[in-house]
């Protein structure tokens, strides 16, 4: 019934081979068990993130009439880009508003307009120096839905000589409707 070659051998040897028989079994077992659970792994993966996306979508569907009237008053408040100038007006609105809530404001910059397909902007880069109430009373008034005016970048900190006080770095672009 034994294989002659396996007859041949001494009790050692067969011990030893029925060893080696059975760890190279294993190993092909555990090679392709854990390619079947890493391949289900990544299915339960693709499937989730595959149902994410489509309720994503489906909200996407229920609210397509908001998003249409949406973009519609976009098309009709949104103003357009007249001159590179738009900065400085910026940078005087941002100043005004400043003032009134005793803001004090430092190193005022304006920069060149960008253009995107959603939008074009000028921007105007701040410093500001002013106790924490006053700064969210500010960040309130210079951010409405009808002036297009948004905080690229926002940066704060508590100021170092003076922990009542508040520092603020912020990149402040007004959005205008997109060329045509």
């Amino acid at each position: 019934m034994m294989p002659a070659w396996f007859q041949r051998m001494n009790p050692r040897e067969r011990i030893l081979s029925l060893i080696v028989a059975a760890a190279l079994f294993l190993l092909l077992n555990l090679f392709i068990w854990s390619a079947l659970l890493g391949s289900l792994r990544r299915a339960q993966r693709d499937a989730a993130a595959r149902k994410s996306v489509r309720a994503e979508q489906m909200v996407y569907l229920r609210e397509k009439q908001t998003w249409e009237k949406r973009d519609e008053w976009l098309k009709k408040v949104q103003p357009p880009l007249k001159s590179p100038v738009e900065a400085s007006t910026l940078l005087d609105e941002v100043k005004q508003i400043a003032a009134r809530q005793n803001i004090v404001i430092e190193n005022p910059a304006i920069g060149s307009s960008e253009s995107t397909p959603n939008y074009q902007s000028v921007f105007a880069s701040i410093e500001t120096k002013s106790p924490w109430p006053p700064l969210v009373r500010f960040l309130h008034d210079v951010q409405q839905p009808e002036s297009f005016v948004v905080f690229e970048s926002v940066n704060l900190a508590i100021d170092s000589t003076d922990p009542a006080m508040m520092r603020g770095k912020f990149k402040i672009a007004r959005w205008f409707a997109p060329k045509q």
